[in-house]
């Protein structure tokens, strides 16, 4: 087991504390108050940011620049099926050097580490903050993207940014994230004239209305990639009539379609394409036909330069592995952070996140805790 440094934090026992608060979005219990009372015990100045139901929290040490950021989330999904726990998922256990417990890896153990990585530090020609919110696994419409907000109106200046979602594939530090896929939700409502099966003249049928748009849609290649991204892909989710009547033409048709899409694109260019399908159906069908789209995030990519080295040197340094620089998987807070500086995530073996039994060895976070030291010394010998 790694030796912690004297009068310095714990990221087990910091750990076991978070996850022993059943903060499920967007119930906070008691979560960032532990945060809170944490950094403030770290001379960290917090102000606590509510926005709904949501509890949000920035803190900062130090007031010279550069300011060097950690993101992160209190907030967990539900447990699951509790008969398929090993043991209760909010009073977490340790078993063959195994921390078991909801948000063991997504991500109290990362923000744990981080924390105790920053105990190291007495003071850095810089500053440090945190930026940790309560609505990551939701909506995540009060918490990062309204802190975001908050932050650039007063004028916060934040240089850098850590992520500490659970990035790594296999062993510690495999993989870091310096990009994401942006993400557009739609959904297609075609609304025709019921009718009679066998008078279908005095009807107006939606569903092959729905059917061709779909066609045309799924049926377009956007892209062959880009530079560390996957292509674009469209993926129709629901296709729902709802007509239990084998005689009757049904009133409305409904489809829905999710596409995560490289930097090839906007959110905004693909509604507008969408927008357009649609329009054209309309008007050679005669139905009515509504689109309601939603961005939940544009696709954003960190550049390889001394930022992206700084962390992959610590990683390789310290967990002696190389990390591939991946775009790959879903999306996160820092869709929304990207839009105030530079931003990476890198964080423990994803593998059991969102899991019955989700759990991370506890050497993991000793070791993540150092490279996490690591990168945090690196970064202030390159930037201050």
């Amino acid at each position: 087991m790694t030796n912690i440094p004297e009068n310095t934090l714990d990221p087990v026992e910091l750990t076991k504390a978070l996850i022993n608060h059943p903060s499920v979005t967007p119930v906070d219990a008691g979560a960032m108050d532990r945060v809170q009372q944490t950094l403030e015990s770290l001379g960290f100045a917090c102000e606590r940011l509510k926005f709904g139901e949501i509890e949000n929290l920035y803190a900062r040490r130090g007031t010279a620049s550069p300011n060097l950021c950690f993101a992160g989330h209190t907030d967990v999904v539900p447990e699951g099926a509790l008969d398929g726990w090993r043991s209760d998922p909010f009073a977490a256990t340790i078993e063959n050097g195994v921390l078991t417990g909801r948000g063991a890896v997504d991500m109290k153990g990362g923000i744990a580490a981080w924390i105790a990585a920053v105990s190291r530090f007495e003071q850095v020609p810089g500053s440090l903050s945190f930026l940790i919110t309560g609505d990551e696994e939701g909506e995540a419409l009060d918490g990062t993207k309204k802190v975001v907000e908050h932050l650039r109106q007063t004028g916060e200046v934040i240089d850098h940014c850590i992520v500490g979602e659970p990035t790594s594939s296999a062993v510690l530090g495999d993989m870091i994230k310096v990009g994401r896929r942006g993400s557009i939700n739609a959904t297609i409502t075609v609304t025709g004239k019921q009718g009679h099966v066998a008078y279908p003249q005095r009807a107006l049928n939606p569903i092959p209305v729905l059917v061709a748009i779909m066609a045309e849609l799924d049926g377009r290649v956007l892209d062959e990639g880009y530079e560390r991204f996957l292509p674009s892909n469209l993926e129709i989710t629901t296709f729902d009539v709802a007509n239990k009547t084998t005689n009757l033409i049904p009133q409305t048709a409904t489809g829905r379609i999710n596409i995560r899409f490289n930097p090839t694109h906007s959110g905004a260019s693909l509604q507008a394409w969408i927008e357009e399908v649609c329009a054209r159906q309309a008007e050679r069908s005669g139905a009515a036909i509504e689109v309601k789209a939603a961005i939940s995030g544009e696709a954003f990519l960190t550049e390889a330069g001394p930022f992206v080295d700084v962390i992959q040197d610590a990683i390789r340094d310290v967990l002696k592995v190389e990390a591939d620089p991946s775009t790959t998987g879903g999306t996160s807070d820092a869709r929304f952070i990207r839009a105030l500086c530079p931003v990476v995530e890198f964080g423990l073996v994803g593998q059991t996140m969102h899991q019955v039994n989700e759990a991370t060895p506890v050497q993991d976070l000793y070791d993540l805790t150092d490279a996490y030291a690591a990168l945090i010394a690196k970064y202030f010998k390159v930037f201050a």
